[in-house]
């Protein structure tokens, strides 16, 4: 497509901030972030609500000031500039679409709001909107269009700026869990495609891993740990990382240390025999607790495997995987 091949180069990263802090009021909503965005990688903010990754999206968009620090984009201090000054293209959770604008005129507005003449938004438009295959959707307003649709139709508005840098927060909390796994594969292609940056807002585990390049994972305003996706989520660097990536079996220390137990390590059916705890049955097969001299470990089992079971259940374990983190956790 032409659109991901007219984005001119830059010698420098789509998106660095430097140590942005935010309070309002006694909160503290962010805590020196410090972000870098590579041209064609996405970042994903990933945490629980109220960390702070949707502060820190707004404060790059130049919808919040920071109280220190710096934005940069494509190596452009941007942190004083208004929002429609910065050269971003911005996504939100609601789509935001114009309902007295067709598809077409929703998409053109961001590029001839950046000078575009009428026709050259409008070709832009129409490229954008193939690329995110709603070509033949151009003349319909945004009311005739189902939800996946008119999230695609927001993505298409941000792609017609050929901003070096999109902002996406919580693309797809909207939609049902049928079409955000179907958009995921859609979004990842178009992300691949585009040449641009893309930092990622998500409080989704499995969206981000989708999605995602890097992952910075927040806590309370700061990034408690940065990455490579895959990285972070089979090494989290504390308790409290692995609880909120979905890790079940974590088990407290003396200390103040706790041993993440990945699934890997795991050999059922062979080894000695341990109680079994509690057993969670659902269509697919069975959830199963079993008492551990580490501690009670929970484990997924086939439903093939859950007919095998009695009162105990073998387990081996592979301690070499086994990792010893600090225990951040909440008391």
């Amino acid at each position: 497509m032409v659109l991901a091949m007219t984005r001119p180069a830059s010698p420098h990263p789509a998106l660095q901030t430097h140590a942005l802090s935010k309070a309002f009021g006694a909160v503290q909503a962010l805590r020196e972030v410090a972000l870098t965005v590579e041209a064609g990688e996405t970042l994903a903010l990933l945490g629980p609500s109220g960390c702070g990754k949707s502060t820190a999206l707004r404060c790059v968009a130049g919808l919040e000031r920071p109280d220190t620090g710096r934005v940069e984009i494509a190596g452009r201090d941007v942190t004083a500039l208004p929002p429609e000054a910065r050269g971003v293209g911005l996504v939100f959770q609601d789509y935001a679409l114009f309902p007295h604008l067709s598809v077409l005129g929703n998409v053109a507005y961001g590029p001839q709001r950046r000078g575009a003449s009428r026709a050259e938004a409008g070709a832009r438009a129409r490229e954008a909107l193939e690329l995110v295959g709603l070509g033949a959707l151009a003349e319909r307003s945004p009311d005739q269009l189902s939800g996946g649709q008119q999230q695609r139709v927001a993505l298409a508005r941000a792609l017609a700026t050929r901003s070096p840098l999109l902002l996406l927060d919580e693309p797809l909390s909207n939609l049902d869990e049928k079409l955000r796994a179907e958009l995921r594969t859609e979004l990842r292609r178009l992300f691949a495609a585009l040449g641009a940056g893309v930092l990622l807002v998500t409080h989704d585990q499995r969206e981000a891993l989708a999605l995602a390049d890097q992952v910075a994972v927040m806590r309370a305003g700061a990034v408690v740990q940065q990455g490579a996706a895959p990285e972070v989520f089979a090494r989290p660097a504390t308790a409290w990382i692995a609880a909120f990536l979905g890790w079940p079996n974590i088990v407290a220390q003396p200390g103040g240390t706790a041993l993440l137990i990945p699934e890997t390590a795991a050999q059922l059916g062979v080894g000695e025999a341990y109680p079994l705890l509690a057993r969670q049955p659902d269509e697919a097969g069975e959830t199963v607790t079993l008492g551990h001299p580490l501690g009670p470990l929970t484990f997924r089992l086939s439903a093939r495997e859950a007919l095998s079971l009695g009162g105990t259940l073998r387990l081996g374990l592979d301690l070499e995987q086994v990792r010893q983190v600090p225990d951040d956790r909440e008391p």
